[in-house]
């Protein structure tokens, strides 16, 4: 199971008794036995930044382009936008055991279009993959997106080369429903309905 903090959240690093003056954001915090996922705050835009900057982690998201900061931060603000609205969006993941930003993870509208069925995603920094993170992280947001949200299904997309997602979309017990065209490019689709045993 995992635990939900709703409100407020503050980075990883700060001592719970500087909690009271920490950075925060609205949105929720899920708490894993490994990872803290939190929502997208201006605090984290140094070590989102550096998975925007990396080719290897850009790599299979949109056309494989790297980002500067500003839009980084940009992105950010638009994030922090459809967590007020929607009360849900991207979460930066931290491994609890160091404080530090690993990846980044979500749960939001396909394409982003509010009418459109819900998706999660992840990604990692290269020394963070193949450590079972993004399945860890996978399986408390179709938690949060069942339990909390009242999702009838989910989601997940990769380019078809992407195997090591793959991997992770089938071991969170998501099933295979074709391959289609989203975000302007050819992606393989797996599915997981809401029976999913939590």
């Amino acid at each position: 199971m995992i635990s939900l903090a709703q409100g407020t959240t503050c980075h990883r690093r700060e001592s719970a008794r500087d909690m009271t003056t920490a950075s925060r954001t609205s949105g929720t915090t899920l708490e894993t036995a490994r990872l803290r996922l939190e929502p997208f705050a201006l605090a984290h835009a140094g070590a989102l930044s550096l998975m925007d900057s990396d080719p290897a982690v850009m790599r299979f998201i949109g056309d494989g382009s790297t980002k500067p900061l500003d839009e980084t931060i940009a992105a950010i603000k638009r994030i922090q936008d459809r967590w007020e609205r929607l009360g849900y969006s991207w979460w930066t993941i931290f491994e609890k055991s160091s404080g530090t930003a690993i990846g980044a993870a979500c749960l939001q509208h396909l394409e982003n279009m509010d009418e459109k069925p819900l998706e999660i995603g992840w990604r990692l920094r290269p020394a963070s993959q193949g450590k079972g993170y993004a399945t860890e992280a996978g399986r408390a947001i179709i938690e949060f997106g069942f339990g909390k949200i009242g999702a009838n299904s989910l989601l997940a997309v990769t380019n078809p080369e992407n195997v090591r997602s793959r991997k992770v979309m089938e071991r969170l017990g998501m099933t295979f429903r074709g391959t289609e065209t989203h975000y302007g490019q050819t992606c393989v689709v797996f599915v997981i309905e809401r029976d999913w045993p939590t």
